[in-house]
């Protein structure tokens, strides 16, 4: 059975920085009429940054909507028309001052397909040489180092809560066997 929808119509509510949101009404397979709220975003990468160590590279900051510091692996928005490899790089190095010799793109998932079109493209992030750390103006981030083993531990006890970083990490351990 097909399960596609048709737009009938769609409304621009908000467009900001980051996002827009847009309200569609739509046609179901059904016959039924039903509203769709949909966020809008750009796309965006996330880094698992891993040392010769085997420690991944964290950083920790304060999140407003949670109102709570979480500890995350690096990551950022996409600009317009941006490489998301480009955009792993960069984001690497502004949030942890680190440069990767080697940049390997894991997969993309979307975030939170039943209310965005955001995609994260995750990335590995080996070969790790000092950069320049600058995070943007309206950024405060720590970083931090933990041991793979460490971090899906803290998923698994909760004091992990952001779902890229626990797909990134749980995706490295993988990928590393």
């Amino acid at each position: 059975m097909d399960f596609s929808e048709k737009t009938i119509e769609s409304h621009g509510i908000f467009k900001g920085k980051i996002i827009r949101v847009r309200v569609d009404t739509v046609l179901m397979p059904n016959g039924r009429q039903a509203t769709r709220e949909i966020v809008e975003h750009p796309g965006a990468v996330a880094v698992v940054p891993l040392t010769a160590g085997q420690e991944v590279v964290m950083v920790r900051q304060f999140r407003k909507p949670i109102e709570q510091q979480t500890l995350e692996i690096p990551a950022g928005k996409l600009s317009p028309g941006e490489n998301p490899a480009e955009c792993a790089t960069r984001e690497l190095e502004e949030e942890t001052g680190l440069r990767a010799g080697n940049i390997r793109h894991l997969f993309s998932f979307y975030t939170s397909p039943g209310f965005s079109d955001e995609i994260m493209h995750l990335f590995l992030a080996t070969d790790l040489q000092p950069g320049s750390q600058s995070p943007d103006e309206d950024e405060l981030i720590g970083v931090e180092k933990f041991q793979l083993g460490q971090l899906v531990s803290m998923i698994v006890h909760g004091d992990i809560v952001d779902a890229k970083t626990i797909v990134g990490v749980l995706a490295a351990r993988e990928v590393l066997g």
